[in-house]
């Protein structure tokens, strides 16, 4: 497979922030903590029934000291829909516990690495979207796919496609380049049938489908 180059790579950059100029997180927060527990609920489910879930929950649970009065049990039935309960609850309920002991979210990488439940994908959007951190790429199932589709990468390895993208998107907009890349696989660049046709992208992507 033939990859782009770095000057491909960056007209994708270029074109995807022009498409998507409003860009930004699709979990609806209101503060860090409410999106650690979002981040934390949406693995392996649709950001949209995330937020369907947490427009109930945070009415009643807000801030790690809410949450970390819980049981599992008690929590699981409210975060069900979201798959994986009983995991999501415990790590939800523990790491809670953990930034009360700490007085904040952690504020590198090593320190989200720490928290129960919370692994690269969670702790690069955290980063970016709370502290602002420079350089942060947020690899999910569509960054993943489209990476590979388009010719920046031919890794499936999520830390070796994260190496990969910050070696060549510009560490001020890789934030706005990671939503920028999410928009643009739910609206053109789908799992099944991309519409290659109709795609900005057409003339510089490898189309590795």
């Amino acid at each position: 497979m033939k990859l782009l180059s770095k000057k491909e790579k960056l007209e994708i950059h270029k074109i995807l922030l022009d498409l998507y100029p409003e860009s930004r997180c699709a979990l609806e927060y209101s503060s860090p903590f409410e999106l650690f527990v979002a981040s934390r609920l949406s693995a392996q489910c649709t950001d949209e029934r995330v937020n369907k879930v947490t427009k109930e929950l945070f009415k009643k649970h807000k801030t790690p000291e809410d949450f970390a009065l819980l049981t599992a049990e008690e929590l699981e039935p409210e975060i069900r829909s979201c798959g994986l309960g009983n995991t999501k609850a415990r790590d939800i309920i523990a790491a809670s516990r953990k930034i009360i002991e700490l007085g904040k979210i952690p504020e590198t990488m090593a320190g989200m690495l720490e928290l129960p439940g919370v692994g690269r994908k969670i702790a690069n959007l955290l980063l970016g979207e709370i502290y602002g951190m420079p350089g942060v790429i947020i690899v999910d199932t569509h960054c993943i796919r489209l990476s590979n589709r388009m010719g920046f990468t031919d890794k499936k390895d999520p830390k070796k496609i994260e190496e990969e993208l910050r070696k060549v998107i510009p560490p001020n907009e890789s934030l706005a380049f990671c939503h920028a890349v999410v928009l643009h696989g739910r609206a053109v660049c789908k799992a099944r049938n991309p519409e290659c046709e109709k795609c900005e992208l057409n003339n510089i992507c490898k189309k590795v489908l």
